[in-house]
């Protein structure tokens, strides 16, 4: 599915972005391919013949979340790279 360069404008003004035109016919021809290889994915998926009526199996089945009590938390704690106390110690995930 090529582009055009009136397509690739309208998209460089809709990200708000601006190009040269050097740049644009790069863009043209980057986002032509990647445009053709989401159209062959979507072939691939779209041809798919699985039926999920037919094939049970093929359900993603969830189990209940339950809170189990751990029998032996040291066996576990000593597992971990870093500890303080009875609590695993990881790095900060927000600073």
């Amino acid at each position: 599915m090529p582009l055009t360069i009136d397509e690739v404008d309208k998209i460089s003004k809709l990200a708000r972005l601006g190009f040269t035109p050097d740049e644009k016919q790069k863009l043209q021809h980057e986002l032509s391919q990647i445009l053709n290889y989401v159209e062959q994915v979507k072939n691939i998926t779209s041809n798919s013949e699985v039926n999920l009526d037919e094939d049970p199996d093929s359900i993603n089945l969830m189990r209940d979340d339950v809170a189990e009590t751990m029998e032996e938390p040291e066996k576990f704690l000593s597992q971990a790279p870093a500890r303080e106390g009875n609590y695993v110690k990881v790095k900060s995930v927000l600073e």
